[in-house]
């Protein structure tokens, strides 16, 4: 099976994850073509011993992070099995990538073998999965649980130019108008988990937003199974909020969720289990299902 790795880049050089990744690929016998996003790091990626090939992707659309551009740019090299770092634009990058393709994801993972058989923790670390992928998929790798691959390569070095990609260009274009508040800058803030169901149904916390004039945020879970931008994610691995009103819908209360929000001025709940451990931290709650308290909300919003 081929390999494909995302490096990342800090600063003006390599995140020591992409040597991580490419170690990762190597102990499974491969030998890694690196895709370097902006060309940030592609001659050290080229010196990584185990490297077949480097393609370094420029364009204008790497001048700023843009999870959907950059995915859009780099899709196209990318193939078989792709490797990228579970960080904030590892994950986002990745889960686009994997989108675009057609082909699953697997999140976080601390553990590969032949196979491709996958571990990762699970339940904020009580639990550990292990799952079988067939065919191509994306991972995202946690960082240090992986050997990184040692210096003394020498792979030869692709450029592609994505800036004449009017696509690219008109997309970002796009997704830039129509980006929605941040959630670490919102007054308020109304987030979705796994229970209301379907990616598709955040479409009505976002006619709330629209009300309100708030940001829409996510739990980790939906941000890893439902491929929600990582931007909106709230929680210890995503980001920490304080809002003056936080509503919580469909969200359980894990503690990593918890950890990322428990500090806004007011917390509404709304959750059909009455026993969820976001009502330990919720001002107001509402047990209820989603169904039933988001469309009350919006009739109650438009009568003000």
């Amino acid at each position: 099976m081929e390999y494909t790795v995302i490096a990342e880049s800090s600063g003006d050089s390599l995140h020591p994850i992409t040597a991580q990744l490419v170690g990762a690929a190597s102990a499974l016998g491969s030998s890694p073509t690196v895709v370097v996003p902006g060309g940030v790091g592609a001659d050290e990626a080229a010196s990584i011993a185990g490297v077949s090939k480097v393609v370094s992707v420029v364009g204008d659309c790497f001048a700023t992070f843009d999870g959907g551009a950059w995915a859009t740019a780099i899709a196209s090299q990318c193939s078989g099995v792709v490797l990228a770092g579970a960080t904030p634009i590892g994950r986002e990058v990745a889960s686009r990538v994997a989108a675009k393709r057609g082909v699953p994801i697997v999140q976080d993972a601390t553990g590969l073998a032949a196979g491709i058989t996958i571990t990762r923790p699970i339940y904020s670390g009580k639990a550990v999965e292990t799952s079988t992928v067939t065919g191509e998929c994306v991972i995202t790798l946690r960082a240090n649980a992986f050997e990184a691959a040692g210096a003394g390569g020498s792979a030869a070095v692709n450029v592609i130019d994505q800036s004449a990609d009017v696509g690219i260009a008109v997309k970002e274009a796009i997704a830039k108008a129509s980006e929605r508040l941040d959630v670490s800058e919102a007054d308020i803030i109304i987030s979705g988990g796994r229970g209301i169901g379907q990616k598709e149904n955040f479409a009505h916390l976002e006619e709330v937003a629209d009300m309100i004039g708030a940001a829409v945020g996510a739990s980790r879970a939906v941000v890893d199974e439902w491929g929600m931008p990582h931007s909106m994610q709230v929680g210890q691995t995503g980001k920490t909020v304080t809002p003056s009103l936080y509503i919580a819908v469909g969200i359980s209360g894990a503690i990593q969720h918890l950890a990322g929000m428990r500090s806004s001025k007011y917390i509404v709940a709304i959750n059909k289990d009455p026993d969820a451990p976001i009502f330990g931290v919720a001002d107001y709650g509402i047990v209820a299902t989603w169904e039933e308290a988001v469309p009350a909300l919006k009739a109650a919003l438009a009568a003000l």
